[in-house]
């Protein structure tokens, strides 16, 4: 059996939740981002049980189908910006359309109307906030994070920076150093 989570987004997120199915007598086969999968079906009061575990960390089960859809995007999207090596040079729409098996245009339309804003909004915010983290770390330069990030230039960054943060890149460097959102809050 497959259950959907709401707000794994680290492997911390998948060590916690897997001790606590452990700690409830589930022993689960896989613990992915957003997706735990079970040996055997589970009554509804077992689900209930989890849902009320889960819940004091953070975490939410979710039963709708859209909402489920919805989640899997931003999973794969976090697990892109913020967990792939290489840099992002890639077609969103296919990535995406190949990591769920759905085409792209029903994945908007979900998206947009679970989490009102589109997929391309929620991705630059992301790669926003993954540039937040490397301008924190100070080990690359800009012009190398615009890179990893797969903008087109510096300025294309900088500009995308300014419009989400409010702040050049430069000025979030020597002012807003650590004011960077949990992955979940994004």
């Amino acid at each position: 059996m497959k259950l959907h989570i709401k707000n794994m987004v680290c492997n911390r997120c998948k060590m916690v939740v897997k001790a606590e199915l452990e700690k409830l007598g589930f022993n689960p086969i896989s613990v992915e981002l957003g997706e735990v999968c079970l040996v055997d079906n589970i009554s509804v009061d077992d689900k209930q049980k989890i849902a009320e575990k889960l819940n004091h960390f953070g975490f939410e089960l979710l039963e709708d189908r859209k909402t489920q859809i919805a989640e899997q995007v931003k999973t794969s999207i976090i697990n892109l910006v913020h967990y792939t090596k290489e840099p992002l040079k890639i077609n969103l729409s296919a990535y995406l359309s190949e990591q769920l098996k759905i085409e792209y245009p029903q994945l908007s339309s979900v998206f947009s109307e679970v989490e009102n804003q589109t997929i391309e909004k929620y991705f630059i915010a992301q790669k926003i906030e993954k540039a937040k983290e490397m301008l924190t770390y100070d080990e690359l330069t800009l012009s190398q994070i615009a890179y990893q990030l797969n903008y087109s230039s510096v300025a294309h960054l900088s500009a995308q920076f300014k419009k989400v943060t409010g702040l050049t890149p430069s000025t979030y460097k020597i002012e807003a150093n650590g004011k960077r959102k949990t992955l979940d809050e994004v």
